[in-house]
């Protein structure tokens, strides 16, 4: 999907382009974007024999909805679980302490139901 967002568009060998040495077959990659496809994450456009693929969803998007997944399936749900497990082994910053609690002040003014 990265290279699909940066790309914004492209045919097979473009995204191949993209993608770093040593590069996995071509089929491989064709299976990826087409699992990605039936995701809904991908669509694509047909040109004669070739299609040209463009993202569906947005990387924002697609990013909140695999914290949640991450956050539903491996911290039941717990946002506080999941800040705990992080901050176990990577340190915060004082500025990124400020950033959280300025986020934290935000949804208290503005709950969501």
């Amino acid at each position: 999907m990265q290279i699909i967002w940066k790309l914004e568009q492209g045919f097979a060998q473009d995204i191949m382009s993209e993608i770093p040495e040593p590069k996995p077959p071509y089929n491989t990659t064709l299976s990826v974007v087409k699992a990605l496809e039936r995701k809904g994450y991908v669509g694509h456009e047909t040109f004669g024999k070739a299609n040209r693929y463009y993202p569906l969803i947005s990387k924002e998007d697609y990013s909140r909805s695999l914290l949640g997944r991450v956050v539903s399936h491996y911290f039941n749900n717990s946002l506080s679980s999941l800040v705990s497990a992080f901050t176990a082994d990577h340190p915060i910053s004082d500025q990124e302490l400020q950033e959280l609690e300025l986020l934290v002040q935000k949804a208290k003014q503005n709950p969501k139901s």
